[in-house]
């Protein structure tokens, strides 16, 4: 059942893994959507159907398969939220676009692979959040959210870039929890467990790390991007507004063994 359709979210990485999971509970709790994603055209005929899936919630859905990390795509986006006297009350920023080289070798990770790293995953959810405030398009309560992985405190082969970038994400949040708090915005941090996405098997040696997680994880499972959507769903209700400034787990217990 819908609940509202007066009010927006804005996904940044919108058309798959949980991005796009989030996607589908947003819409059912009745939120319009822009969702901004960077697909092949290959690609975009299924996920254009994917979207038109979630219009039968009976909500809006703008879409833009544009980089997400540009300027001109903050500036798109907004002009368009302005022009059309959109309230957002959501920023979800899910953007997977990070460097996964080693640290050694002859392809070794250079500064200019950690730069790109570290602002698409960390300094674009603080653009984002900004651009919004600037607007002055948000809706009381507005809730800022982002995904963090268990690479912020642990280490992986070749995650050394996007380590680096979930650390500066989470230190962005907590600073824009508080600096953001006067105007009724809160910003929060989700650290999903390992889960099988196409972002995820990216990375080197994914499997060894699935089956790690498969017999860490105290229900024997990994994390599914619905797992994920649904905190993003409570997370982005009115029952979350006294969450501020957090890291919330949501692995089954996993990070504990």
């Amino acid at each position: 059942m819908v609940k509202n359709t007066s009010y927006w979210a804005i996904i940044i990485g919108g058309s798959q893994g949980l991005g796009f999971a989030s996607a589908k509970y947003l819409a059912e709790d009745g939120f319009n959507l822009i969702i901004i994603h960077r697909d092949f055209r290959t690609g975009l005929e299924s996920i254009q159907q994917k979207f038109e899936n979630l219009i039968s919630n009976g909500i809006e859905v703008i879409s833009f398969n544009k980089d997400a990390t540009t300027t001109e795509t903050i500036h798109l986006v907004f002009n368009l939220v302005k022009e059309k006297e959109l309230t957002i009350k959501v920023l979800l920023h899910s953007l997977a676009k990070g460097n996964l080289k080693l640290m050694t070798g002859d392809n070794s990770l250079k500064l200019n692979d950690f730069q790109h790293t570290i602002h698409a995953m960390g300094i674009n959810f603080y653009e984002w959040s900004k651009a919004l405030v600037d607007s002055k398009s948000f809706a009381e309560h507005t809730k800022l959210l982002a995904f963090t992985s268990e690479g912020n405190t642990k280490v992986g082969l070749g995650y050394g870039a996007v380590s680096a970038a979930k650390v500066t994400l989470e230190a962005i949040m907590t600073q824009m929890a508080v600096e953001f708090a006067p105007l009724g915005c809160t910003a929060n941090c989700i650290q999903a467990g390992m889960t099988d996405t196409e972002s995820f098997r990216k990375i080197p040696r994914a499997e060894k790390l699935k089956t790690y997680a498969l017999k860490r994880n105290p229900f024997k499972r990994l994390t599914t991007p619905d797992d994920v959507g649904k905190v993003v769903s409570l997370l982005a209700s009115d029952k979350a507004n006294w969450i501020n400034g957090s890291i919330i787990p949501v692995d089954g217990g996993e990070r504990l063994s």
